[in-house]
């Protein structure tokens, strides 16, 4: 029986077989008969259809049965509770209140200078000498004049005292010797203005006028002197910080040409807006013990001006804004063992930003975990599948 069931089935396949071969694409398009042609393709088409929806069905059944294929790959991170110091970027240059360019307080030739470049001088160091022009010997006649009125007003005195002579031969001698004596000291103080004296200890940077040169008062420059122990920063301040750049607060000031940070503070911070910019100045020192730090250097100042002790920081690019312009991030909730768990959105109000981290005021609390990379793509309600899980700084 099996024998002759056989036979049947290896008929039936070669029948089968020539029938195929017969009706083959080939031989209908060698037949060159249009009706032919017409059958078989719509018999192509037929069966192509019927695949088409054997297809589907086979789809519909594996995404029954695979319920990871449609679950988003996410990573997350926990927010936590960190310091968070804003610092408000500004540029500045460095300057001192001990630079100074000396001019002569007397016209005349420049007959002395008595100092040389890059040296060092004290407060009051005679520096340079102007020609009198002959006040040297006015003085000594004048100083003449001086004490015989000087003699003169003593003998008077004493004679007065004794109740000899009029009062007013006293007096007459008294107003001589006072007017002698304040001619000198205003020929004097004349004559100290052709010596130049260095205003405060520091260094000679510049002769800027050569020995034998004719001077003009407050008008020629004779000599460039500076000092960079008191040195500081100046710049400008937007009048929107004035209630938090204030006196005391930290700043860091980088030097790029020197390769230099310093942490410092604020100086001091003006009381008065300046009307054309609407900014106002801040003054920060500048501790200079090598004295590499010359005025005029730029320098880029990274000041505090706000600082929270509990914030919740998450990174700029996870946050997304809806079509009434609320921001919202999304969180992961009731995730089980295998990591898997529920996407939601959260609206929150955001604070200052800081580099690429931007402080949430509003909206999530300590601890809960937020969807990091895959953000973008996930939806409210949708389940989700978490990759990696991050502690610590905002992910």
């Amino acid at each position: 029986m099996k024998h002759i069931l056989s036979i049947i089935a290896i008929a039936f396949i070669l029948t089968s077989c020539g029938e195929e071969k017969k009706n083959s694409v080939e031989k209908v398009l060698e037949s060159n008969n249009l009706e032919t042609i017409r059958t078989k393709r719509a018999e192509l088409v037929g069966q192509q259809e019927a695949i088409h929806a054997k297809i589907k069905l086979l789809d519909e059944k594996i995404s029954e049965l695979d319920t990871t294929k449609n679950i988003p790959l996410i990573t997350t991170f926990t927010a936590k509770q960190e310091v968070f110091n804003h610092m408000l970027e500004l540029q500045g240059n460095v300057t001192t209140k001990n630079l100074m360019v000396i001019t002569p307080e007397y016209n005349g030739i420049l007959t002395n200078v008595y100092v040389k470049e890059g040296q060092k001088v004290t407060k009051g160091q005679v520096l340079a000498r102007i020609d009198d022009g002959g006040l040297g010997q006015q003085l000594a006649q004048l100083q003449i004049q001086a004490d015989l009125a000087k003699t003169t007003f003593e003998r008077q005195k004493r004679l007065w005292d004794q109740k000899i002579g009029s009062e007013i031969q006293y007096l007459q001698a008294k107003s001589s010797y006072e007017s002698q004596q304040q001619a000198v000291n205003q020929l004097k103080q004349q004559l100290a203005k052709t010596t130049v004296r260095a205003p405060f200890s520091g260094t000679i940077d510049d002769i800027i006028t050569e020995q034998g040169s004719v001077v003009g008062a407050g008008q020629t420059q004779l000599i460039r002197i500076v000092n960079l122990d008191n040195m500081y920063i100046e710049t400008e301040v937007p009048e929107r910080y004035i209630s938090n750049v204030v006196a005391g607060k930290n700043v860091q000031v980088e030097f790029a040409v020197l390769g230099k940070t310093i942490d410092t503070k604020v100086r001091q911070a003006s009381d008065f807006i300046n009307p054309a910019n609407r900014t106002f100045k801040v003054e920060i020192a500048i501790p200079n013990k090598e004295k590499t730090i010359k005025p005029n250097l730029t320098a880029k100042l990274k000041i505090n001006d706000y600082t929270s002790e509990n914030a919740l920081l998450v990174p700029q690019s996870i946050i997304s804004e809806n079509a009434e312009g609320e921001q919202y991030v999304y969180v992961v909730k009731n995730k089980n063992a295998n990591g898997e768990g529920v996407a939601n959105r959260v609206i929150i109000k955001t604070g200052k930003t800081q580099g690429d981290v931007i402080e949430v005021l509003e909206g999530i609390e300590n601890g809960v975990e937020i969807i990091k990379e895959g953000a973008r793509s996930v939806k409210d309600g949708q389940t989700v599948k978490v990759l990696t899980y991050e502690t610590g700084k905002n992910g």
